[in-house]
This record gives structure tokens, C-alpha cells and sequence, in this order.
């Protein structure tokens, strides 16, 4: 290509979306921090190695088709696509248009996201189309946007946490997960609610450590902590909020002891973390997939958000409650259309006015709409399925690893009448794939990210992707074109996608009307809602800080959520007496695709292990560094064995980042929150026994 050799970008992981300034030279891609506001200068190792996934000798380079031998075959484009359409021509002709589903992911750019929805909607008529966001925050959405009538991850700038005197973290170990993060909580007290002694812990003032699946169980605590000891900030909880009295009846039953018998938590500990929050004006509680990834996420999430309410302080200026997001665009991803109950703006997909907006946009009939189908667990375990799709496009996800009960994801999916799966490498689901599209790369690449703070965010192209690969929105205009659709109704220029995605969420509660790719490549930072202003009236602002007058509910007021604790959807018993939770290493990210190719993040943590206290190792015959074999009542994997003084005796944590044996979802529980679809990811009944090398 033609153009600068050095570009200012942001990192390709996480959704704090740290910014960098990329260069080539000598032929390499170098990457550097810029001093952007979230990161200040500063980056974690997997972004300082993000250059080395662009280059990886196994990266993919051309598309592949499984051939009649079974084996996945060098094609040329043409080729490729020509099989794809064809194949969901004959799903779509033999079991109609919820025949075909679509799985999309967190780390699509908002222009990907938003044709991608278009793509399933129209010129395939598919009602099926989830992503794999909904395995990370949909809880938070869910509360969030019944307690405060709008979901943003976090209603304000990173850069306001710096101020903090404290900090409530529920469920989120920020320090290996999104470690710059931690430069903006260093001056706050941090309140740390984990069943381990995370990195993040270990830099907390107090650290309370609940056993799996009790987390809602302590909040109701702590709410009735705050109520009981005079800690309520009854004056705000008068003057912006409703439906006290009911969420009080439901915490008036969570004493301490009570709660310190449910959760293990102490009782004084309980009543600490209540102190340190609310004798300072200046305080958070932001919450994490910990709290999130339950089958009761989204009432433990509004638990979180009852506290909140009760201290007073969601909608001031210096505090507040949050969600920290995990992928990079997680919250631009579900904006747009790529989840299956929304349309774009963050428009309801069963709202007539929605239908009719974004119908008019696409110049359909609104009633041609189908859906809202599946969540994604649902979708995937209906694959195959009588009544379930018969062929999936897979882009930017690796649900073999991913999802939760993954051997029987892995089943569905290899008995697929076609799969096709677009992605950078061959990833664990792309080696089940009939065909294989090689896509470009974030460094390839022009588009618009939504950082977890709201704020929309410039990603742009250093270099050209390799001669044979395609990037995202080309695949799908190749795709539309082919089955029918014109080719200016699928713009494959990211601007031009940008631009019509602007006018179908203008008036949603997402809006980005007000934002053009002009005003981002100026520097100016814009959160949204950020709507188009009359003639005359000048640009609008962007809205950086949510909530300070009024919430978004028709009344102004924001809602307290009546819940009560009850069990996860399994516990210990004598067969599998143990609780098995998972999470993230420093070291890697999601499913592992990109981290574990590159060599320095692989040599820091090579293979799973499974974290128990000495006293658990002990009674099952387990020694440091030997195998061990974790099962449940869904399967089994072979990890490693590490001995953490910290752990519970009653827990064992497993990363979820390692492939084929290694799957820490071979073992979790697919139970779904029944509001948001988020499956039980981190409670689920375990055994843990000695292993055999080559197990």
C-alpha cells in the first residue's frame, strides 16, 4: 500500500483499548504506547505482542475447502464463496431461513457488526444470529438497563477512577485481565470481592472471598449492612430512585451471620466493606464477569447496583457503579445488531417504531424483520436439532473453546449440514469447518471500536492484509451479492458501512448520529448517546458522563431491583464434592487463538493447570506439577496441578484459554440465566483425581 508507514491505533484485545502508534520498519510491525488516556503511556504484554500474531507462520493465507477426502484444501476465492452460497441455498431451500444462523464476536469492529446484522436479517431472513458477547456482560446489560434504562459499561471516563478513595471490585481481577487499568486505581482503596487470591486481591485493602455462586447472597448483605447501620443515603434514594421498599424486604433476611454462613465471608469483613464505601463521597462499585457469568447474573448484578443506589452513588459527579467489559468492541458489538434481540442504536428488535427506523435505513419492509431468535448457548446447542439450523457463519468467535459444554458444541458443530468459519487462523472450530475464509487483521484494517466507557474509537490501517486475504466487510458484500442482494446495499468501505450505521441509530439509545469518522480522525473524544444536531446548532459533544441530571427511565428515576439469592444450578455433592470456577490468565486472552501463538505469552503459561489449596491436593493424592484429571457431569480435561496456599479448600480454579483436553469448558455447566442467556460459567460440581502422563 501506498500511505504512512506509522499509524495511531489501539490495542487489539481488551475493551479498555489502550492506545498505540504502530510503525514498520525493516520490514517488522513495532508497536509502542501512545500516552492515551485509559493506558497513560503504558501497555500490558499482550498488547506489546500483538505485532508478532500479523506475521505467525500459520496464519492463514488463502481459503480453505474440506474435500471429498475429508481434508481441508487450498481454494481460490471464487471457489470458496461459490461453495458457501451454494450450500446455504440448499439449507435455506430445504428448511427455510432459521435454517441458516450467523455467530458473530466481541472483537468485530462496529462497521463488521452492524453489516453483519444486516447480512442475517436480509439477504438471508435469519432470525438466528447471536455472538459470543452474550457469554460476556449480557447480565450487566440486562440489570443495567433496568435499573438505569440504558446500558453503557461504564457511565463515565476511565480517567474519573483516578480519583477514587474507594473502590468496590465484584467479581473482576483487572490487574491480569486488563492490567493498565490498575494505574487508574492506585491512589483508591480497593475493595475485592473474588474466591481468590488474585493479583488484583493481592493489591486490595480488603479482600472478601466468597465461596462459587454465592456472590448475591453477599450483596444482599452488604445492602442490609448499608440499610441497617445508618449507611443508606436515604435522600437520594428518595429523590431519584423507586422501588426501595420492595428490594429492602428482599435484603432485610441477609443478616451477617447469615450471609457469613452462606458465603464463608466474615461477618465483620462484610460490615468493613460497607464502611470503607460509604464514609467517602468518592466511591465505585464496579462489577465483572465473576458476578456476571451465573444463571442468576443479572439479579446478582442488580444486587450490586441496589448497593450502589442505596450509598447514593450512580449518577454523581466522583462516583458511580460500572461494568468492565472484556472484548474489545464488547460494547459496540451488541450495539449494533450482531445479538439476537437488537437492531442497531441499541434499539429492541420487537419495538414496532425500531423495526420501522432501521427498516426504513435498509429500504425493506419492516415486517420482513424475522427474529428475535436464540441466545447464543441456545443457538448453538439447537444446531442439527430438528427445528435448529443446519448451517452456521462463524466470524470472530472459537466456540469450541469458548462456549460453555463445549464437547457437545464441538458434536453440533461437526454434524452441520455446512460450516463456515472466517477467521485468522485455523482456529479449534475452524478445523470442524466445511470452508475456511481467511480475514484480514486489526493492524489491516480501517474502522470504528467502542471502548467500555462508551467512548467510539478510531482503528486504523498500518499495512495491507497478505495477497489472498479478504477483510470482513468484503466477505459479506461477496456473499449478499451473491445471494441476491445489491452490492450498494453491502458497502464493503468501512466509512461508507459507518455512515449508514450512523442513520439507523440515530434516535436509539445508542446513538451515534453525531459522530463521523472526520471528528475521530481530529482527536475529539465521543461517547455516546451522540446525536445529530439541527442546522446551526453545532456538533454535539458526546455525553462522557451519563445520569448526572436524570436517568434514562420516562420518570428520571432509576430503579432498585427486587431480588433474592437462590443456589447455582448445581452444587457439590459427595460425588463431585468440589466447585470448579474459571477465569483468565496474565498471559492470554479468550479462547487463546491469537495469545498462544505467540512464543513469549505461550513459554509464560504453555499449558491449563488447575489451582487447589494444599489441604484439597492432599486428600486427592495430588502433587505440584503432576496431572490431574477434573471432572464433571459433562466431562472431563487434563490439567496441571498447582498448589495456591490462597485457594478455598472447597474450590479449584481452571483457566478457560487451552484447546482439545485442555477445554476448561468441557466441564462447565451450560444452566442460562433466564433474562440475559448467560450460561453458568463459573460454578459448576467437580471431582479432581491424579492423572496419567498422555492422559
Amino acid at each position: 500500500m501506498t500511505g504512512p508507514r506509522r499509524v495511531r491505533t489501539h490495542c487489539p484485545y481488551c475493551a479498555l483499548q489502550c492506545g498505540t502508534r504502530l510503525s514498520r520498519e525493516d520490514g517488522t510491525v513495532r508497536v509502542r504506547p501512545s500516552d492515551f488516556p485509559v493506558n497513560r503511556g503504558g501497555l500490558c504484554r499482550k498488547g506489546w505482542t500483538a505485532p508478532f500474531v500479523l506475521e505467525a507462520p500459520d496464519r492463514l493465507r488463502h481459503p480453505l475447502l474440506r474435500g471429498r477426502d475429508g481434508r481441508l484444501l487450498p481454494a481460490d476465492w471464487d471457489s470458496a464463496l461459490d461453495a458457501v452460497t451454494a450450500g446455504l441455498q440448499r439449507v435455506r431451500r430445504d428448511h427455510g431461513p432459521d435454517g441458516v444462523a450467523v455467530f458473530g464476536g466481541g472483537g468485530l469492529t462496529n462497521e463488521k457488526a452492524y453489516l453483519l446484522g444486516k447480512l442475517a436479517r436480509t439477504a438471508l431472513g435469519t432470525s438466528q444470529i447471536d455472538y459470543n458477547g452474550r457469554f460476556c456482560m449480557s447480565s450487566a446489560a440486562v440489570a443495567g438497563n433496568a435499573a438505569f434504562g440504558v446500558d453503557r459499561g461504564l457511565p463515565f471516563p476511565v480517567t474519573d477512577l483516578a480519583e477514587a478513595d474507594t473502590v468496590l471490585l465484584a467479581g473482576a481481577n483487572v490487574a491480569e485481565t486488563m492490567p493498565p487499568l490498575m494505574r487508574h486505581l492506585d491512589r483508591a482503596d480497593l475493595v475485592v470481592i473474588d474466591p481468590r487470591r488474585t493479583r488484583t486481591a493481592e493489591a486490595s485493602a480488603l479482600h472478601l472471598q466468597p465461596l462459587p455462586g454465592t456472590d448475591l447472597a453477599l450483596a444482599l448483605g452488604l445492602l442490609h449492612i448499608a440499610v441497617t447501620e445508618g449507611w443508606c443515603d436515604l435522600g437520594y434514594v428518595e429523590e431519584r430512585t423507586s422501588g426501595f421498599d420492595e428490594a429492602w424486604q428482599r435484603a432485610l433476611a441477609w443478616w451477617p451471620e447469615r450471609v457469613e454462613r452462606v458465603t464463608g465471608v466474615p461477618a465483620g469483613e462484610q460490615r468493613e466493606a460497607v464502611r470503607m464505601l460509604a464514609r467517602t463521597r468518592r466511591a465505585y462499585i464496579l462489577t465483572g464477569r465473576g458476578a456476571e457469568q451465573h444463571s442468576k447474573g443479572t439479579d446478582t448484578t442488580a444486587a450490586f447496583i441496589n448497593l450502589a443506589l442505596a450509598l447514593g452513588l450512580p449518577g454523581r459527579r466522583g462516583s458511580g457503579y460500572g461494568c468492565l467489559t472484556g472484548q474489545g468492541n464488547g460494547q459496540g458489538g451488541r450495539e449494533h445488531g450482531q445479538k439476537a434481540d437488537q437492531l442497531p442504536g441499541y434499539r429492541r428488535l420487537d419495538d414496532p417504531a425500531a423495526r420501522e427506523h432501521v427498516a426504513r435505513v435498509w429500504g425493506v419492509d419492516p415486517n420482513s424483520l424475522p427474529g428475535p431468535g436464540r441466545s447464543a448457548y441456545e443457538l448453538l446447542d439447537a444446531l442439527g436439532e430438528p427445528d435448529g439450523p443446519r448451517a452456521l457463519l462463524v466470524f470472530g468467535s472459537n466456540p469450541v473453546v469458548s462456549a460453555p459444554h463445549a464437547g457437545r458444541v464441538g458434536d453440533r458443530l461437526a454434524g452441520l449440514d455446512l460450516l463456515v468459519v472466517a477467521d485468522f487462523f485455523r482456529s479449534e472450530t475452524a478445523e470442524l469447518a466445511d470452508v475456511v475464509l481467511p480475514v484480514a487483521q486489526w493492524a489491516e484494517e480501517e474502522g470504528t471500536l467502542t471502548s467500555l466507557e462508551g467512548r467510539v474509537l478510531r482503528r486504523r490501517r498500518l499495512q495491507d492484509p497478505p495477497a489472498g486475504v479478504l477483510g470482513d466487510l468484503e466477505v459479506i458484500q461477496a456473499l449478499a451479492v451473491r445471494l441476491g442482494q445489491p452490492a450498494s446495499r453491502f458497502p464493503a468501505a468501512p466509512r461508507e458501512v459507518f455512515d449508514e450505521l450512523r442513520r439507523a441509530s440515530r434516535g436509539g439509545p445508542a446513538d451515534y448520529s453525531g459522530i463521523d469518522y472526520e471528528r475521530l480522525d481530529a482527536g475529539e473524544a465521543l461517547y455516546w448517546p451522540c446525536p445529530e444536531q439541527p442546522e446551526g446548532a453545532g456538533p454535539h459533544p458526546g455525553t462522557p458522563r451519563l445520569f448526572l441530571d436524570r436517568f434514562a427511565h420516562p420518570d428520571g428515576r432509576a430503579r432498585f431491583a427486587a431480588v433474592d439469592h437462590r443456589d447455582s444450578a448445581e452444587t457439590a455433592c459427595a460425588q463431585y464434592p468440589l466447585t470448579a470456577t474459571t477465569g483468565r490468565a496474565l498471559a492470554h486472552y479468550q479462547s487463546g487463538t491469537q495469545t498462544r501463538r505467540v512464543p513469549e505469552l505461550l513459554r509464560a503459561v504453555p499449558e491449563v493447570c488447575v489451582e487447589v489449596h494444599p489441604d484439597t491436593a492432599a486428600r486427592a493424592g495430588l502433587s505440584e506439577g503432576a496431572l490431574a484429571v477434573v471432572t464433571s457431569r459433562r466431562g472431563r480435561l487434563t490439567a496441571r496441578v498447582r498448589i495456591v496456599n490462597t485457594m478455598r479448600s472447597d474450590t479449584v480454579f481452571l483457566p478457560f484459554h487451552f484447546p482439545m483436553s485442555g477445554r476448561a469448558n468441557l466441564i462447565t455447566n451450560p444452566a442460562l440465566d433466564p433474562r440475559s442467556g448467560m450460561p453458568e460459567f463459573k460454578v459448576c460440581a467437580v471431582r479432581v483425581e491424579p492423572g496419567e502422563a498422555g492422559a
